[in-house]
């Protein structure tokens, strides 16, 4: 289910797996590589710790072939509040993107909740207000295929949840 207001943009997904699993996908570098567009999460999971995303091989390889430098960061931000399998709340900036970087920081909320035995509730929540080129990304409106940058939010759970349920992605 996705919903999205002029500056909040609301991404659900279900998932048959622990809270732990989901958990560990959000914030270890070696699973975040792995699915939607890859990058290795850095994350200081306590209140003002620094977060970051470094891009994986095939982004830099993709950004040469294009022929433009991706950067050695591609997102960063502040951890706000970190409570484990439960609740991960931080800033968040695209500084690949010009058009994005140029709106500043937004805030993104992952929520887990157990529903049943093996099954997950994940929910994203991307805070953009005064940020319509971050929400129209993130929301994947743009208008490249989902793969390419154009998937956004939507994209990158529906890869989590394919990668974490039969050990493949999308």
């Amino acid at each position: 289910m996705t919903t999205a207001t002029e500056t909040t943009g609301v991404f659900k997904v279900y998932i048959r797996a622990t809270p732990e699993a989901i958990w560990t996908a959000i914030t270890d570098p070696e699973w975040s590589v792995k699915y939607g567009y890859g990058g290795y999460v850095s994350y200081d999971l306590q209140p003002g710790g620094a977060y970051s995303v470094r891009p994986d091989e095939e982004m830099l390889a993709a950004g040469k072939e294009m022929g433009f430098a991706i950067p050695d960061v591609i997102v960063d931000g502040e951890v706000i509040e970190a409570n484990p399998y439960t609740l991960l709340k931080q800033s968040w900036r695209m500084i690949m993107d010009s058009t994005t970087l140029d709106e500043g920081f937004t805030t993104l909320t992952y929520e887990i909740e157990q529903l049943s035995a093996g099954y997950c509730s994940l929910t994203l929540i991307h805070e953009c207000p005064a940020h319509p080129a971050t929400l129209r990304m993130v929301s994947g409106l743009n208008e490249a295929p989902p793969d390419q940058g154009g998937g956004g939010w939507p994209w990158v759970l529906s890869d989590l949840k394919s990668l974490l349920e039969t050990g493949s992605r999308m």
